[in-house]
């Protein structure tokens, strides 16, 4: 059965790390909403007169946001189609909540929620230091305000996202990445996502 594992949670808790890790062992389709439609979003807002690492300017989200997440839908769906697991890493805040949301994914690639397993991977920092160092330390332009208005950033900060998927709780694990990936982290996570999808229920 495909796989469609989606790696969510907020900036700075490893995401895109944790699902790397599980690539050496799974093979899919790895697709990164911040590399699919990062240099568009960045020219688009600088034509703009906008900073272009702003990424919560009310521009941002009425006029770029949607079209970043669709465009990687779109990539996600070409993939199942052809018949590739997929890995999806990004927050998807408002996408969790949309039960059509993941239905219109697998039933564009001529699938269904019973012929694909779906998995959400939340990952979490209990640290919020932690997570400000993480994001220090990869070095990357889009997150310098998130640094700069690192107090406001904080207060929205949602650690488990709201998912109204009709998959099993079982199909979710919310993954603490604080410290050190280790093998024994790595083989839990490797364990939850290539098991067989579980038995919906009534």
């Amino acid at each position: 059965m495909q796989k469609l594992v989606f790696f969510v949670g907020v900036a700075g808790t490893g995401k895109t790390t944790v699902a790397r890790k599980l690539a050496d062992r799974i093979p899919a389709a790895f697709l990164d909403r911040d590399t699919i439609g990062g240099r568009f979003v960045e020219a688009i807002l600088e034509l703009n007169g906008l900073d272009k690492r702003d990424r919560d300017s009310e521009y941002y989200k009425k006029h770029l946001r949607d079209l970043e997440y669709d465009t990687a839908k779109d990539v996600c769906i070409e993939n199942l189609a052809a018949g590739q697991n997929v890995f999806m890493i990004s927050p998807f805040t408002a996408e969790l909540k949309n039960k059509q949301w993941i239905e219109e994914v697998v039933e564009s690639a001529g699938l269904s929620l019973q012929t694909v397993d779906i998995k959400v991977v939340v990952v979490t920092l209990q640290d919020m230091e932690l997570q400000k160092n993480r994001i220090i330390g990869r070095h990357t332009e889009r997150d310098q305000w998130k640094l700069d208005n690192w107090g406001d950033f904080e207060k929205r900060i949602e650690f488990v996202p709201q998912i109204n998927w009709d998959i099993p709780n079982s199909s979710i694990f919310v993954f603490d990445n604080s410290g050190e990936l280790t093998e024994e982290k790595s083989e839990q996570l490797y364990q939850f996502v290539s098991e067989k999808k579980a038995t919906m229920t009534a």
